[in-house]
């Protein structure tokens, strides 16, 4: 994909920030605004790989590999780049891994107008350091992405949330065997599991669960806050059943923004992220303002 006029369009000069759908948090308010070019360039279904532009939004390009029985790990919405951005893996991330382990290459612009690539069409072909695990979650202040490589997975043939209502939900994610979600919200764990119809069904009946549909997100406004795994059940004891919703194995609870504790962020990190954003963009022009985790929880970003 051609990316010329992106970078021109982005320049060596001046403040500036980028733009998909706006359902991520959208642009630098009085900034001047920039697009990544959109399109699916190539799906090698084979190599279970898709390279597109930045801007395509994904509820089109899940269509696109769905034709070929696929899809990616980013959470469904708005566009491509802006998931990677922001880097925020969706309630399946249990089964399907963390969202930066999806993107294979990346071509973005820098701070000083230039096209740069990182990463590579296989994992094989990559060396050095890597730059795009760095990228996704940065939110646009490393580099605006514009043309990317991500790895694809196959559509379960069958796939069917579970519930039960327990007080012990370690227990039921216990037994259950590579869940792709397992979520907690007080009185009931859901459980989403997905391959051949059968398995599920046995799983699911050795685990005491029932058939129930996706369980709803707990009202808004509401944060996600991270805390160590094995910590989830104690930290929610105090909350009220369904005014929360946590993702058991991975720490993050849903819930509103004062609902849990504050935690202050590893003054270490802060420190890395800082000088990583000076070498990256040392007059601080792309997005500015917009700190790398920005809109995360009082207790920590998404893993």
């Amino acid at each position: 994909m051609d990316l010329t006029g992106f970078a021109a369009a982005v320049g060596p000069d001046g403040p500036v920030t980028i733009a998909g759908l706006s359902t991520r948090g959208g642009a630098v308010a009085g900034v001047r605004c920039v697009s990544a070019p959109s399109g699916i360039e190539w799906i090698q279904a084979d190599e279970m790989t898709v390279r597109c532009g930045a801007g395509t939004p994904i509820d089109e390009l899940a269509a696109a590999l769905a034709e070929h029985g696929q899809r990616t790990v980013l959470p469904d919405g708005g566009t491509v780049g802006g998931a990677l951005a922001v880097g925020r893996s969706g309630i399946r991330r249990l089964g399907d891994g963390a969202m930066r382990d999806a993107l294979l290459q990346a071509v973005y612009v820098g701070a000083d107008g230039a096209i740069v690539t990182a990463g590579g069409p296989t994992v094989k072909n990559v060396s050095g350091f890597d730059v795009c695990r760095l990228l996704v979650g940065s939110w646009g202040t490393l580099g605006f992405l514009g043309d990317v490589i991500l790895r694809t997975r196959p559509i379960a043939p069958h796939s069917q949330w579970f519930a039960r209502d327990t007080s012990a939900p370690l227990e039921t994610f216990a037994a259950v065997h590579r869940p792709v979600s397992v979520l907690w919200d007080g009185s009931r764990v859901h459980v989403l599991l997905e391959g051949h119809r059968l398995d599920v069904a046995d799983q699911a009946a050795r685990a005491g669960l029932r058939e129930s549909a996706a369980p709803p997100m707990p009202p808004s406004p509401r944060a996600r806050h991270l805390f160590a795994p094995s910590a989830v059940v104690g930290v929610t004891a105090s909350l009220e059943p369904g005014t929360f919703l946590a993702e058991l194995g991975l720490g993050v609870v849903h819930a509103a923004p004062d609902a849990l504790p504050a935690r202050e962020p590893d003054p270490g990190v802060a420190a890395i992220e800082h000088r990583m954003k000076a070498r990256f963009d040392p007059a601080g022009r792309l997005n500015p303002g917009v700190a790398p985790g920005a809109g995360a929880a009082s207790a920590g970003t998404h893993p």
